[in-house]
């Protein structure tokens, strides 16, 4: 059997040990030795830039943040649905995991950075939440935790708070869209994010296409379209209203990362 090489590593603000490690061709990112993601496991990571960026398809000019790099695969999957034109920031707390991305990682998805759409911020991504005030983001992804509940940083904690919530909804575009990833069932974080205003639906999400059950969950919120101009003809709404408690409903658990 092959054994785990260890590529790289480094200590988090926190203390916390982070490692990048090879086994067998798949690469492995790991906290204290226990692992955060994989290029064996991406479904989840892939649905997340799906179900955030699906209605940018024919946006002529979107505007993206995505919290946390990683391996880089929700990257991936934003640039190959918005367009050209597109705007799509990073934030990653850790420098270093952006130089594995461009050294380790440049066959898996590293080469992503280079791209012209692509801007690198080295730093906590609600410090780039509460910068975007006068420049809004039609789409926020952030998978930067183990979910609302199991912080990665202790500091990440306002992100799920009240506060945080309306920090992100002030950072997006009349009708933008955040999607927050999650290991496990969080169902009052749901309920909380609806409270905040958001329009709420959870999709649950496999860790890898041939996973049996849906361990992980995608909590989308939507911010309040643009008023209508009283005077412009009136049409059939795209999408139907949203049915279940509150304004959360569902439409599909530790993660494998």
């Amino acid at each position: 059997m092959k054994p785990f090489r260890t590529l790289a590593e480094t200590i988090a603000p926190d203390g916390a040990r982070f490692t990048l490690q090879e086994h067998d061709g798949d690469h492995f990112m790991k906290r204290n030795g226990r692992q955060l993601m994989s290029t064996t496991s991406t479904s989840s990571e892939i649905l997340l830039a799906k179900l955030a960026c699906e209605k940018l398809i024919r946006h002529p000019h979107p505007r993206v943040l995505v919290g946390g790099l990683g391996l880089g695969f929700s990257l991936k999957a934003v640039l190959s649905i918005v367009g050209k034109k597109a705007e799509v920031h990073v934030a990653e707390l850790l420098r270093e995991v952006v130089d594995w991305n461009r050294q380790f990682l440049m066959k898996v998805n590293g080469a992503l950075l280079n791209d012209r759409r692509v801007q690198v911020f080295t730093e906590d991504v609600f410090r780039t939440i509460r910068r975007a005030q006068g420049a809004r983001y039609d789409a926020i992804l952030l998978d930067v935790d183990n979910g609302p509940t199991s912080f990665v940083q202790a500091g990440n904690a306002q992100i799920y708070s009240r506060q945080g919530f309306n920090r992100i909804a002030n950072a997006l575009q009349p009708g933008g869209r955040v999607a927050f990833w999650s290991a496990t069932e969080e169902e009052a974080f749901g309920h909380s994010l609806a409270r905040a205003g958001f329009r709420v639906h959870v999709v649950e999400a496999k860790s890898h296409d041939r996973a049996k059950r849906f361990e992980h969950r995608i909590y989308v919120g939507d911010t309040k379209p643009r008023e209508r101009d009283p005077a412009a003809p009136v049409s059939s709404p795209e999408v139907a209203p949203v049915q279940g408690v509150g304004n959360m409903t569902r439409r599909g658990k530790k993660k494998e990362r």
